[in-house]
């Protein structure tokens, strides 16, 4: 099958999937431009084009590793409140921490939920989700069912996302949507950006850090194209430098996912980090 053909297919399996009025067929054609021209060949013309000075103003400041300490999460919020990020991103068990770390400094917690597989059911999720916010998380960003997708089960998919972000919106909070794009087709990365949106969550985000690879410009232009102007993409994964998010930012993002934040705002050299969020 073709490209054009692809999206048709999309746009199609989608409406008939959710048995919705929900509108894809102006997506359908900005899709078939993107995937027929090229990523090198596409940018995005909204807000988040616009390269700003501050770049730390797009970034998730974030540490999620297994063997991260107090002493880290300390240093983190330091961090976050010296540049001005748009969050820290951390897990769970740091949210109490962080939040008490951050009161009266404007920067908000962010935690992860279902993460990084996405296989939790769907009621621990949103469980998971209103103790974080209940601790004072701000942002959660939750992992798709991956499988369910891959298995083209879209209503355990859309539900999934649903019900965190009805948890996340009943305190006014917001809710990005990871994907994990490098596990997935450009049927899969479309159909689950498009769910998430009918799903009324506030970003769509490429990647966990964890899997086979991070963001593109690709990708994010891909996801851009299909959630329209309105909602945000987040791009993480593998973005450790200034030029790294400026693509990113030009392709569609209008959030960044790093751990290499200061790197990025400062133009340190990051050396010979494996760091991949």
């Amino acid at each position: 099958m073709n490209r054009e053909a692809l999206v048709e297919a999309i746009t199609r399996e989608v409406l008939e999937a959710l048995s919705t009025r929900y509108d894809m067929a102006d997506t359908g054609e900005k899709v078939r431009e993107v995937v027929a021209n090229g990523a090198d060949r596409v940018a995005f013309h909204g807000e988040a084009a616009d390269v700003p000075l501050d770049l730390a103003q797009y970034i998730d400041h974030t540490l999620l590793t297994a063997d991260t300490t107090v002493e880290d999460i300390d240093q983190l919020c330091a961090e976050a409140e010296r540049y001005t990020f748009a969050s820290v991103c951390i897990n769970p068990t740091w949210v109490k921490r962080a939040a008490n770390n951050l009161r009266g400094t404007g920067v908000p917690v962010c935690t992860v939920i279902g993460f990084p597989l996405g296989a939790s059911t769907t009621e621990v999720k949103a469980m998971e989700a209103r103790k974080a916010l209940r601790d004072g998380a701000r942002e959660v960003d939750m992992v798709i069912n991956i499988g369910a997708l891959k298995s083209g089960d879209h209503e355990l998919v859309y539900d999934d996302i649903a019900k965190v972000v009805d948890a996340a919106h009943e305190v006014g909070a917001v809710c990005k949507v990871i994907l994990e794009t490098a596990l997935l087709t450009d049927e899969e990365k479309v159909i689950a950006s498009a769910l998430a949106k009918r799903a009324r969550a506030d970003f769509v985000k490429t990647s966990t850090g964890f899997g086979p690879g991070g963001a593109t410009v690709y990708d994010v232009a891909l996801m851009r194209e299909t959630v329209g102007p309105e909602m945000g993409v987040k791009a993480s994964g593998g973005v450790r430098t200034a030029d790294d998010a400026e693509d990113m930012i030009a392709a569609g993002a209008t959030r960044i996912g790093a751990s290499a934040g200061v790197q990025i705002v400062s133009g340190s050299d990051g050396g010979d980090s494996d760091e991949r969020y």
